[in-house]
This record gives C-alpha cells, structure tokens and sequence, in this order.
C-alpha cells in the first residue's frame, strides 16, 4: 500500500493513472502531453510497475502500459473502509447537535 500512495503522490504519475483509465498506451502517447523527457515519463511509469499500479505488454515492437485494476479496487477498499467509519461518526454528531439544537432554541412568544 505505501508504495502505491507515494506513486499516486506525484501529479504527473496521476494523469498517467488517469490516462491509463481510457485504455492502454505507449510511453510517447504517455509522453505527449507533459513538457518533460520520455526517459521520465518512463521512470514514473517504473515507479507505477513497483507499485503494481500499472503493467506492460509485449505486442510486436510496441510495449504498451496497462492500468492494473484489481490494484486501485484494493486501494480503494482501503480508504472506503475508513470512510464508511468517518461518516457515521459524522452522523452521530449531526444526530446530537441536531438534537442539543432543538432543545436549546426559545420558543417565540406570541404577541398582540
């Protein structure tokens, strides 16, 4: 897990993860968009292997990048599990501040 969050930490390994999300590509695909080197784009994309974000394939002279789905379902397992914890005890404190609310607003007096 703590390899795949320091990938995930870098912005540009980000947009690779997102456009990984459409479909695989090669490392110039990958490459296009950023202003820096296609050695670089393919340290980050090493960085996404270690991290098993993200895996190649051989087709011909082409080695195209996969995003590695089972890897983000495990992530976000992860975080959903702690998620799911924090909202219900957001919850409760709506439930007794909703309550400590209604119990501390005056009644308005009527007048004539």
């Amino acid at each position: 897990m703590d390899l795949a969050f320091l990938a995930l930490a870098d912005p540009v390994r980000r947009s690779i993860i997102a456009r990984l999300s459409r479909g695989p590509a090669t490392v110039n695909d990958l490459a296009e968009p950023f202003e820096i080197s296609k050695q670089a784009v393919s340290k980050h994309i090493q960085v996404l292997e270690q991290a098993q974000l993200v895996t190649r394939s051989r087709e011909a002279q082409r080695r195209p990048v996969h995003l590695n789905p089972a890897r983000l379902e495990a992530l976000t397992a992860w975080i959903d599990q702690y998620r799911l914890v924090r909202e219900e005890q957001f919850r409760s404190l709506d439930a007794v501040l909703g309550s400590s609310a209604g119990q501390a607003a005056p009644k308005a007096k009527e007048t004539k």
